[in-house]
């Protein structure tokens, strides 16, 4: 294998290294956003439970229709 040939190679899987590491901060940070997002999303939730039951526990429902409908 001549010596450009080579160095070609090297060069090659320097960039692809750097590409893997960035990909993988990009991956990392995004898991990161999706933790934060789960978190919220309990959060709202529980609020909106606590919000739509009333004092006695009983969950208070929307414009439902009653049940002989």
């Amino acid at each position: 294998m001549d010596e450009k040939r080579f160095i070609d190679i090297e060069t090659k899987l320097a960039h692809q290294e750097m590409i893997v590491e960035e990909l993988n901060q990009v991956l990392y940070q995004q898991q990161k956003t999706i933790d934060q997002l789960e978190k919220m999303v309990q959060g709202l939730t529980a609020k909106l439970k606590e919000l739509m039951t009333d004092e006695s526990g009983l969950e208070i429902r929307g414009h439902e229709k009653p049940p002989h409908y």
